[in-house]
């Protein structure tokens, strides 16, 4: 099941969003209008979503969290933009990173509590 909300996540929302990886979810975050898609198969269709709802790719990441072990990754083939200064599929800019970061802590608050 994928969301897209500009609100954190409920724990019953969470509980959905386990269906596809269990303790893993895929999320791919708007940093600029401050979005998340979440529970996708693969990143490229949160990706769509978002442009389809007005994203600009340039603002758009993606990761994850693994639900059991708390941790956040910053790892997604949608990453890999020359044209944005990302040749690999972390998220290689500081500054972007640590938005994506805060931004899932506050996406997945449940979790961080």
């Amino acid at each position: 099941m994928i969301m897209t909300k500009s609100e954190p996540f409920t724990k019953e929302e969470i509980k959905k969003l386990r269906e596809q990886f269990d303790s893993y979810i895929k999320t791919v975050i708007d940093v600029e209008s401050k979005t998340c898609c979440a529970g996708m198969d693969r990143h490229f269709e949160g990706e769509k979503i978002l442009i389809d709802q007005g994203s600009i790719q340039s603002k758009i990441w993606g990761g994850g969290i693994d639900l059991d072990e708390k941790v956040i990754d910053f790892n997604s083939f949608i990453n890999i933009r020359p044209t944005d200064n990302n040749t690999s599929n972390e998220i290689q800019n500081a500054e972007i990173r640590l938005l994506f970061e805060k931004l899932m802590k506050y996406f997945f608050k449940e979790v961080y509590g």
